[in-house]
C-alpha cells in the first residue's frame, strides 16, 4: 500500500459522516480562531488608552512667581485635557475616591493645594517637591494600575520639563544681570583706576610742594630770626636816640629863650644909644658869654648829621629787609593757601572714586582718614601762615615809618648845624660890634641895628631849632616805639615761623603719606578692574533668545533618537509571531484529536512502517498547512499586518506546522493518551519559555534554559524575522533547529512505528477508544 493511498484512507475516514466533517472543520478552525480573535482584541490596546476613565482632582489654590500669580494645577489640567491620552474626567476628591473603588474609574489623578506653592519653593532657599498623587486600584486592572503609573510619570515628566526651563530660564537671567552689573562694576572700576591716578599725580605734586613750603617756611623761621635781633638792636639804639634828641630839644628851647632875650635887648638897644651907652660894658660881657655858649652849641650840633644820617640808612635797612620777609611771607601763604584750596578738590575725586567702586561709607572715611588729617594740617598752616603774614606786613608798613622818620630827622639836621653856626657867629659879631661900641655912636647905631637884626636872625634860627630838635624828639620817640613794636613783632614773627615750619614739616610727611596711600589705593583699584575684568569675561551671556533655548534644552538635556532595524507599527503585530507559533501548535494538538498518529490496521496488514509512519504524519502536515493558510490570511488581510517577506513566512509558518505535527505525532504514538496530555503540557511549558511577550532573559534560570531547548522559541525568533525584515541568517538557524526537532520526531516515531510492527497481532485489528 503506497503513502498517498494511506492519507487518502485517512482523509476518507475523517469526512466519512457528516459529524465528522463538522468536527474537521470545527478543529481546523481551532488555530484561526484563536489567533486571529486573540490578535483583533490586542491589535492596539495602546492605541485605545485614551478610552479609559480616569478620575482627574485639581485642588491647587495657586501661588506667586516673581510677583505674578500663577496655578501650575490649572495648567496641568489644560493640558492633560487638550493631550486626552486617557479619558480624563473632572471629579472632587470624594467623587474620585468613590469610583475608583467602585470600578468608575481605573486610577485618580490629584494635585493637591498646595502644589503651586511647592513647586515655585524651587526658587526659594527651602525648595520642597510638589506631589502628583497617584490612587489605583488593581482589582479594576492590574494593567490599568501599570498604564496609571505611565501616565503619572509622563505627568510628571511633563511638570518637571516646565518647572525646570522656568527654572534654568530664571538661572540664566540671573547670570545675565549678574554679567550687565560686573560690566558696570568694570565701568566704574575704570573711573577709579583714573580717578585714582589722578590722586597719585595730585598726591606727588602736593608732596613736592608741600617739601618746597616747608623749606622756604625754614628759610622763613630763619630770616625772621635774625629779623628779631636785627630788630631788637634798632630798638635800643632808637631808644638812645630818642633821649639825645629830648636833650636837644631842651637845649634848643632854652637857645630859643636866650634869642628872644637877645632880640628884645638888641632892640632897647636900638631905641637909645644912652641905655647902649650906659649898658655897653654889660653887653659887651653878655655878648662874650653868648659867642663862647653858641660856639659850643655849634660844636655840639656839627655830629648831628652824621648820626642821623646813619640813622636813616639803619632804618631804611631795617625796612628793606622787612618788605623782604613780607614778600617771603606772601609766597608762603599763598602756597599754603592753593595747597588747602586744591585738598578738597582732590578728596571728592577720590571720594567720587571710591563711591563708584560701590565702597561703603564707612570703608571710604577709613580710606581718606590720612587725607582728612593732611588737610587739618595745612587749613591750621595756611591760618597761621596768614597770621604771620599779616604781622610781617604790619612790621614792615611800621619799620617803612620809622625810616621816613628817621629820613626826616636826617634832613632837619643840616639845618639845625648851619643855623647854630650862624648863631655863633653872629654872636662873634656882636661881641666885637659891643667891643666897637665905646668907638663911636654912629658906629654903635649901625653896631645895635645889626645886633637888632642879627638877633632877630638867632631868634628865627633858635625858634626853628627849637621846632626841629622838638619834632626829632617826636621822631625818634615814634622810632623808638615803631622798633620795640618791630622787635615784638619779629619775636613773633619768629615763633610763627617755627610753628609754619613744623606745620609745614607736618605737612610734607602727611603728603608723603597721602602720595604713598594713593599709590596703593590705585595699585588695589587696577587689581580690583582686573579681576572684575576677568569676572566678566568668565560669566557666559547670553541673548534673550539664546537663554531660552538653553533653558529648555537644561529641562530637557537628552532626546531619545530611536533608530530602527526592524519596526513593528502596533502592539497586535508585535504579539502575532508568538500568537501565530501558539496557534500552529494548539491547531495540530485539536487534530490529534481525531487523527490517528499511525494506521494500526496498516502497520499490521502491510509490515511497511517507514511508509506507515510517513503517512501518518502527512496526513496532519497538510492539514496543519492548510490551518497556517487560513492563519496568514487573516493576518495580513483582515488585522492588515504588515510582512517584509510574505513567501517566506508562510513557508516558515508551514514549516513550523509540519514540525509540531512531527513532535506532537510522536508523543501519541510513543504513549497514545498520555503522550497527548504530554502535549498539553508541553504546549504550557512553550507558553512561558518562548519569549513571546517579555524577553526570555526575564525568565528565572531553569525556564531560561528551556527556552534553548524548545521548539517554539525558534519559531517565534523566525517568525519575527521575516515579519518584521530582520535577519535571514537567523531565521535559517530558525529553521535549521526546527528541522532537528522534524527529523527527531520522524525518527524516533519510526523507531516506534517498527517496534509496533514486530508486535502487532490481529487483536490489534479491533478499534479503540481514539481510532
Amino acid at each position: 500500500m503506497k503513502i498517498v493511498t494511506l492519507v487518502t484512507t485517512e482523509f476518507r475516514r475523517l469526512t466519512a459522516t457528516g459529524l465528522a466533517r463538522l468536527a474537521l472543520v470545527a478543529l481546523m478552525l481551532v488555530p484561526v480562531l484563536y489567533a486571529g480573535l486573540y490578535l483583533w482584541a490586542n491589535s492596539d490596546p495602546y492605541g485605545n488608552i485614551k478610552n479609559i476613565p480616569v478620575a482627574l482632582v485639581v485642588e491647587d489654590t495657586g501661588s506667586t512667581l516673581d510677583d505674578t500669580a500663577v496655578n501650575y494645577g490649572t495648567q496641568v489640567h489644560d493640558q492633560l485635557i487638550a493631550d486626552n491620552s486617557v479619558k480624563w474626567e473632572e471629579a472632587t476628591a470624594e467623587q474620585a475616591a468613590s469610583g475608583v473603588k467602585n470600578g468608575q474609574y481605573d486610577f485618580v489623578l490629584t494635585l493637591g493645594p498646595d502644589f503651586s506653592k511647592l513647586l515655585t519653593s524651587a526658587g526659594t532657599a527651602t525648595p520642597q517637591q510638589a506631589v502628583v498623587q497617584l490612587t489605583t486600584n488593581d482589582t479594576n486592572s492590574f494593567l490599568a494600575s501599570s498604564i496609571a503609573a505611565t501616565v503619572a510619570e509622563k505627568v510628571r515628566l511633563s511638570i518637571s520639563e516646565q518647572v525646570g526651563e522656568a527654572a534654568a530660564l530664571q538661572f540664566l537671567n540671573g547670570f545675565a544681570t549678574i554679567h550687565d552689573n560686573l560690566s558696570t562694576a568694570v565701568d566704574g572700576a575704570n573711573q577709579l583706576v583714573d580717578g585714582t591716578g589722578r590722586a597719585v599725580s595730585g598726591s606727588a605734586t602736593l608732596a613736592d610742594g608741600s617739601a618746597t613750603a616747608n623749606t622756604g617756611a625754614q628759610s622763613l623761621a630763619s630770616g625772621a630770626a635774625t629779623a628779631a635781633t636785627g630788630a631788637s638792636t634798632l630798638a635800643s639804639g632808637a631808644a638812645t636816640a630818642a633821649t639825645g634828641s629830648a636833650t636837644l630839644a631842651d637845649g634848643a628851647s632854652r637857645l630859643a629863650a636866650g634869642a628872644s632875650t637877645l632880640s628884645s635887648g638888641a632892640a632897647a638897644s636900638a631905641d637909645g644909644a644912652s641905655t647902649l651907652a650906659s649898658g655897653a660894658a654889660q653887653t659887651n660881657a653878655g655878648a662874650q658869654s653868648l659867642s663862647s655858649g653858641l660856639s659850643a652849641l655849634s660844636n655840639g650840633v656839627a655830629g648831628l648829621p652824621a648820626d642821623t644820617a646813619r640813622l636813616s640808612t639803619g632804618a631804611q635797612q631795617v625796612a628793606d629787609g622787612n618788605a623782604a620777609l613780607a614778600s617771603a611771607a606772601d609766597s608762603v601763604t599763598a602756597a599754603t593757601q592753593d595747597a588747602a584750596d586744591q585738598l578738597p578738590v582732590v578728596r571728592s575725586e577720590i571720594v567720587a572714586g571710591l563711591k563708584t567702586a560701590r565702597l561703603t561709607d564707612a570703608q571710604i572715611e577709613e580710606a581718606i582718614a590720612p587725607l582728612d588729617t593732611v588737610g587739618t594740617a595745612i587749613t591750621n598752616g595756611s591760618k597761621q601762615a596768614q597770621q604771620l603774614d599779616a604781622q610781617v606786613s604790619k612790621l614792615s608798613d611800621s619799620a617803612a615809618q620809622v625810616a621816613a622818620g628817621t629820613k626826616t630827622l636826617a634832613g632837619a639836621a643840616p639845618g639845625l648845624a648851619d643855623g647854630a653856626a650862624s648863631a655863633a657867629a653872629g654872636a662873634a659879631t656882636l661881641a666885637g660890634g659891643t667891643a666897637q661900641v665905646e668907638s663911636g655912636a654912629s658906629a654903635l647905631a649901625d653896631g645895635t641895628q645889626k645886633v637888632a637884626d642879627g638877633a632877630s636872625t638867632l631868634s628865627s634860627s633858635a625858634s626853628q631849632l627849637s621846632a626841629g630838635a622838638s619834632t626829632l624828639a617826636s621822631g625818634t620817640a615814634q622810632v623808638a616805639d615803631g622798633a620795640a613794636t618791630l622787635a615784638s613783632g619779629n619775636a613773633q614773627l619768629a615763633d610763627g615761623a617755627s610753628t609754619l615750619a613744623g606745620g609745614t614739616q607736618q605737612l610734607a610727611d602727611g603728603s608723603a603719606a597721602l602720595a604713598s596711600g594713593t599709590a596703593q589705593l590705585n595699585t588695589g583699584a587696577v587689581q580690583l578692574r582686573d579681576g572684575l575684568v576677568s569676572g566678566v569675561d568668565q560669566i557666559p551671556y547670553y541673548t534673550p533668545d539664546q537663554r531660552q533655548t538653553a533653558a529648555a534644552t537644561i529641562a530637557t538635556p537628552a532626546v531619545v533618537d530611536t533608530d530602527t532595524v526592524t519596526k513593528v507599527t502596533t502592539y497586535g503585530a508585535g504579539m502575532a509571531p508568538f500568537f501565530i507559533s501558539l496557534a500552529a501548535w494548539i491547531g495540530i494538538y485539536a487534530l490529534f484529536l481525531i487523527i490517528k498518529p499511525l494506521s494500526r490496521r496498516a502497520l499490521t496488514a502491510i509490515k511497511a512502517p517507514l511508509r506507515v509512519t510517513a503517512a501518518g504524519w502527512l496526513a496532519p502536515a497538510l492539514l496543519g498547512a492548510l490551518q497556517m493558510a487560513a492563519v496568514y490570511f487573516v493576518v495580513t488581510v483582515p488585522l492588515g499586518f504588515t510582512v517584509a517577506n510574505p513567501a517566506l513566512m508562510l513557508l516558515f509558518m508551514v514549516f513550523t506546522s509540519i514540525t509540531f505535527v512531527a513532535i506532537i505525532g510522536a508523543l501519541n504514538i510513543w504513549l497514545g493518551s498520555v503522550g497527548q496530555f504530554l502535549g498539553l503540557v508541553l504546549m504550557v511549558l512553550q507558553l512561558v519559555t518562548a519569549g513571546g511577550t517579555f524577553p526570555w532573559q526575564t525568565l528565572p534560570g531553569p525556564l531560561a534554559a528551556l527556552h534553548h531547548a524548545l521548539p517554539m522559541s525558534y519559531a517565534v525568533d523566525g517568525i519575527r524575522q521575516l515579519m518584521y525584515g530582520g535577519d535571514l541568517s537567523l531565521a535559517l538557524n530558525d529553521v535549521g533547529v526546527l528541522a532537528i526537532w522534524l527529523l527527531g520526531a520522524l525518527a524516533f516515531s519510526m523507531f516506534l512505528a517498527r517496534k509496533k510492527t514486530a508486535a502487532r497481532t490481529l487483536r490489534d485489528l479491533r478499534p479503540s477508544l481514539i481510532g
